[in-house]
């Protein structure tokens, strides 16, 4: 069924039932050209003229081999499958007086998930009376998100959905480098080099002199 959608998708050659077309292609000067001319052109080179823009005006044809630009097409629609990969959300929840122990453990386990590349979705939970304490629940929120700072961006700040406040940190792609600081150390191998050899000149002109 897809394959078929696919080719659906696309009008070519006599199938193109319009006055002129805007022809673009690798070998064809480019401009508007009358539909027959087109098609001619087309077959000269035994290739397909096949319809890419059906809105514009006027609509805009490809002078190419029809099997390779349908096999590109599912390509691209495969890329962009990869590309669009679904994001991972990890939930952590926090009541609004957790302790040092409880919060540092959570803390420790929200930085895995942003390292990992999934985004963290962090909560503080109020039972009955406990929505009181709400302010105490952002203070908590804003001082987890200070602390992932390194691994993570705020892409929504505290907010109060019923009973949960929740905050969402997304994470940063440059936190994967920053594994990376002490490759400049070679460098000062030669620089320590670099006075010894001076010194034995030195040593080498005292002896001679």
């Amino acid at each position: 069924m897809k394959k078929d959608n696919l080719k659906d998708q696309y009008r070519i050659n006599e199938r193109i039932r319009v006055r002129e077309v805007r022809l673009v292609g690798d070998d064809v000067e480019q401009g508007v050209y009358p539909i027959a001319e087109a098609l001619k052109i087309a077959e000269a080179q035994d290739l397909d003229l096949v319809e890419i823009s059906p809105n514009a005006n006027p609509p805009v044809c490809r002078v190419t081999d029809y099997q390779k630009f349908l096999y590109q097409q599912k390509k691209r629609q495969k890329e962009q499958k990869a590309k669009s990969v679904k994001v991972i959300v990890k939930e952590i929840r926090f009541g609004p007086q957790t302790d040092d122990h409880d919060y540092n453990f959570k803390l420790k386990h929200a930085k895995g998930f942003l390292e990992e590349g999934a985004k963290v979705k962090a909560y503080v939970f109020f039972k009955g009376r406990s929505i009181l304490f709400k302010e105490q629940g952002e203070v908590l929120l804003l001082r987890f998100a200070n602390d992932l700072e390194e691994y993570g961006k705020v892409e929504q700040l505290p907010v109060l959905e019923g009973k949960r406040m929740i905050i969402m940190m997304t994470p940063k792609k440059a936190s994967v480098a920053t594994a990376k600081p002490q490759q400049p150390a070679p460098p000062k191998k030669v620089i320590t080099l670099k006075p010894k050899a001076e010194a034995d000149k030195k040593e080498g002109n005292e002896n001679k002199e």
